[in-house]
C-alpha cells in the first residue's frame, strides 16, 4: 500500500452530462485550496464541456499562517530549500494525476494541468518529468522551479503556455524569460504571455488564452 498522501479537493464534472473526455486539473496557489481555482472550471467548460475539473488542496497546511495549504514551504526562498519542498511534493501531485487517468480511463493526452503561482511552479515540475507527456500546462503567475536541472531529468516534452502580469510583486514577471530559456533549451513547446498591468492574478484575457490552448491541446473546437 502506497504511503503517497492522497489529495483531495472540489471537481466539477461535464457540462455536457456525460462521461469525461477530458480532465483538468487545477493547482492553486500558496496558503489558499482547492476551492480557489474550482471557480475557473465554468470558464474553462466553455470550449470543454466534456472536462472534468478538479481541483485538489495542496498536501500540506500553510505555514505562514491562515486555513490554506502549500505545495512546499516559501519561508525560505534560497533554491535549496525550495527545490527540496517541491521534489516532496512532486510525487504526491504524480500520484493524483495518474488517479485520475485510472479513474476515468483517459489517456494523459487527454489530461491538462492549470496552475497558478505554486501551482504552477509545481505543473511545470511534474509535467515533463512524467514517462508519457500530458497534453499540455496552462501557467499563471509562476515560474520554473531548478531549470538547471530540467535537461538532465526531462522525460517528457508537453507544450506550456506561461502567463504573468507585469505588475507582479511576488513572481516578478523578469523570471519569465529564463523559464522560456531553459524550456525551449529542453525542447518543450512554450507560449509566453506578459499581460499589462495586472498583478500577482489572472484576468480575463488570461483566462481566454488558457481557453484556446487548452481546446488547441486537447483537441477540441475554441468555438465559445
Amino acid at each position: 500500500m502506497s504511503d503517497i498522501p492522497q489529495l483531495f479537493g472540489p471537481h466539477a464534472n461535464p457540462v455536457s452530462g456525460g462521461k469525461p473526455r477530458q480532465v483538468v486539473i487545477l493547482a492553486h496557489g500558496l496558503g489558499a485550496d482547492g476551492n480557489d481555482l474550482i471557480g475557473l472550471a465554468p470558464y474553462f467548460a466553455r470550449v470543454l464541456p466534456d472536462a472534468l475539473f478538479v481541483s485538489p488542496n495542496a498536501p500540506f497546511a500553510c505555514d505562514m499562517g491562515g486555513f490554506g495549504y502549500q505545495w512546499f514551504s516559501y519561508q525560505d526562498r534560497a533554491p535549496e530549500p525550495v527545490l527540496k519542498g517541491v521534489r516532496i511534493a512532486a510525487p504526491i501531485l504524480d500520484a493524483f494525476i495518474d488517479r485520475q487517468l485510472a479513474e476515468t480511463g483517459l489517456g494523459e493526452d487527454k489530461l491538462a494541468l492549470v496552475g497558478f503561482s505554486q501551482g504552477t511552479m509545481m505543473s511545470m515540475f511534474v509535467a515533463p518529468r512524467r514517462a508519457k507527456a500530458i497534453a499540455g500546462v496552462v501557467g499563471f503567475s509562476g515560474r520554473l522551479i531548478a531549470p538547471e536541472t530540467l535537461a538532465g531529468e526531462i522525460k517528457s516534452r508537453p507544450p506550456i503556455t506561461l502567463i504573468n502580469g507585469d505588475r507582479d510583486d511576488l513572481v516578478p514577471v523578469s523570471v519569465q524569460p529564463e523559464a522560456v530559456k531553459a524550456l525551449k533549451v529542453a525542447g518543450v513547446p512554450v507560449e509566453a504571455h506578459i499581460r499589462p498591468g495586472l498583478p500577482h492574478s489572472i484576468d480575463a484575457e488570461g483566462i481566454e488564452i488558457g481557453c484556446e490552448f487548452l481546446a488547441r491541446v486537447l483537441g477540441v473546437s475554441a468555438t465559445v
